[in-house]
């Protein structure tokens, strides 16, 4: 038996990380469609992105809060405050988790006082079971709601709890990441087409590659370096291409990126 089949989730606004999470709900057989609710301003897009795979499309935030246990909060931050405000009354019974970009517990407390919510950072690769959830530690929920939750996310990502000083780096680092690793990923694609792979081809053993380095550190532990020193025979052929990395600034280069983020984000 399915231990959530009778809880129902809603996203306020369905968006990109709304639907990564929606369909990694429905892709790990974590909730049914029927269970699922969302409401956003484009009411066509909306139901073409729910209703084709039989989720619930809601002409607004009352409705779907309504029929809701959980409620997302996946709006761009700027709008939660328009969103939130007109379904308080809706929310002292709900758990709250918003995935908004830099609104964490102090800025949702104050906009919610008295009811049950958490701050998180979640990456898409939610959608395919494999992603994401860093959750700020201090939060408002119950020891029951928090287990509930972070259970139910937990099937379709690593939940990582950390203090409310260190969720923006974490985020950087598994949110931004993603692309990162895609515009690597592309590269090595690139580069097996310089030397006659299809692209097709190459694209499948590099995403391949990425998947399996990061499985293989996740379940071995080893220090990244030590997993790279085994591949590095002496005067061997990864080695070479190692040296022309570091020739390049790929360390440097990924070091100024996560920095980066991080003063875009300190001067909002």
């Amino acid at each position: 038996m399915n231990e959530y089949q009778d809880i129902t989730i809603g996203f306020l606004g369905y968006g990109n990380m709304a639907q990564a999470i929606a369909q990694g709900l429905l892709y790990k057989e974590v909730l049914k469609p029927e269970q699922i609710y969302a409401c956003a301003k484009n009411w066509d897009k909306l139901c073409r992105n729910t209703q084709d795979q039989g989720m619930h499309a809601c002409r607004d935030a009352r409705e779907t809060v309504s029929r809701s246990q959980i409620v997302v909060i996946a709006v761009k931050p700027y709008m939660v405050k328009e969103v939130m405000e007109p379904v308080r009354d809706l929310l002292q019974d709900k758990i709250i988790l918003s995935v908004a970009d830099g609104y964490p517990f102090d800025a949702l407390e104050e906009l919610l006082p008295g009811t049950h919510h958490i701050s998180s950072i979640p990456n898409t690769p939610v959608a395919v079971g494999e992603g994401i959830f860093i959750c700020e530690e201090q939060h408002s929920l119950t020891e029951d709601e928090f287990s509930l939750l972070t259970g139910l996310l937990s099937r379709i990502s690593l939940v990582q709890v950390l203090d409310s000083a260190h969720v923006s780096a974490a985020g950087t680092i598994s949110g931004c990441g993603p692309a990162f690793a895609s515009m690597f990923l592309e590269a090595l694609g690139d580069a097996g087409v310089t030397h006659g792979l299809s692209r097709q081809m190459a694209y499948a053993l590099a995403s391949q590659m990425i998947a399996g380095t990061g499985k293989l550190h996740l379940m071995s532990g080893k220090h990244p370096g030590a997993m790279k020193d085994s591949v590095c025979s002496p005067g061997g052929t990864t080695i070479v291409g190692v040296a022309a990395l570091e020739r390049g600034g790929l360390r440097a280069a990924v070091l100024d990126a996560v920095d980066a983020v991080e003063c875009k984000k300190n001067k909002k």
